[in-house]
């Protein structure tokens, strides 16, 4: 009777120990973007630093594809996810209540740091007789899918232009991972993607098919650049995919990554700090990475304030 007894204590104790353990462990979901795309390994490099250290800190990281900048920003504000990757732009616009976030900004909304630079990229059939954006009249175009940062900036550019949806022969609203195989199947004439460099995606196209980077330029993309902070001159180097072999000229923004007040401090913390404890580590996950600084992933393209958790780590490390 005794042993029995003994043998339900320990049983019970077990038991107990293993629910309080599961109740302290915390899930932290990153919204990223298409499987080709850098923002998913962005993503993914982050949570496989938080999971290295999961002993320490007893933080899940899980960062599953999504639709995107403008898709990661609502799904943060709905508490649907803790933290997201979202272009400079939308990040701006989120914040302030501006452009498609007229009427519902978050000023929730928090900055932990910024990452690549992304330029708007035009990518054409070599046969399509596109040779800039302004070519793009009645010709088969991809759009972007809907709440993606490239949708969002594609329509921006196309409203500088004075460029309807109306005006393309067929507007295509294809995730990243599907407009390559469109475009080198003859089902599309050019499609369009906000990326940091080498892009699978792109690459996928170049190899494909015959195609070619067309340039996004002109005064429309000047005064855009001029009168929006987040904007800046880019170039795609020549040489990097197949079928380009000079430098092209076009703007772009930057990858950013988000949270809100809602995520708690030591979260945001542990987060941050497990990608600049292992910051050599992380330059090498992804060429678009490497030429990365601390200095200016902490300060460039944040329209948001910063969490309260990175500052905490910042002044930690003597950054601020």
């Amino acid at each position: 009777m005794n042993k029995i007894f003994k043998s339900s204590l320990l049983g019970a104790l077990v038991l107990s120990t293993t629910i309080a353990t599961a109740a302290e462990q915390k899930f932290v979901t990153i919204g990223t973007g298409g499987q080709t795309g850098v923002y998913y390994v962005v993503g993914q490099s982050i949570c496989k630093l938080v999971n290295r250290g999961i002993k320490d800190h007893n933080i899940k990281c899980n960062a599953p594809s999504t639709g995107g900048s403008v898709a990661n920003i609502n799904a943060i504000g709905a508490g649907e996810q803790d933290m997201g990757v979202a272009q400079s732009d939308w990040q701006f616009h989120a914040y302030n209540g501006t452009s498609k976030f007229e009427g519902k900004g978050n000023k929730e909304l928090r900055a932990l740091f910024s990452v690549h630079p992304e330029p708007f990229t035009l990518v054409v059939r070599a046969d399509s007789g596109i040779n800039s954006f302004d070519d793009l009249k009645n010709k088969r175009v991809n759009v972007g899918n809907p709440g993606s940062g490239t949708r969002g900036t594609m329509e921006v550019v196309m409203a500088a232009k004075k460029l309807a949806m109306k005006d393309f022969s067929l507007k295509s609203e294809l995730k990243a991972a599907e407009m390559s195989a469109a475009l080198c199947d003859n089902n599309l004439d050019a499609i369009t993607y906000t990326a940091g460099h080498p892009s699978g995606a792109i690459k996928e196209a170049s190899v494909s098919c015959d195609s070619k980077i067309a340039p996004v330029t002109g005064p429309e993309v000047d005064k855009l650049i001029a009168d929006f902070p987040f904007y800046a001159p880019a170039v795609i180097p020549g040489g990097m995919y197949k079928g380009t072999d000079q430098d092209v000229k076009t703007f772009g923004v930057a990858a950013t990554f988000v949270s809100s007040t809602n995520t708690d401090d030591e979260t945001v913390y542990q987060v941050v700090k497990a990608v600049f404890d292992n910051f050599k580590r992380f330059k090498k996950l992804h060429p678009a990475f490497a030429h990365l600084t601390e200095k200016e992933m902490i300060s460039n393209a944040l329209s948001a304030p910063l969490h309260d958790g990175a500052v905490k780590y910042y002044k930690e490390r003597g950054w601020m």
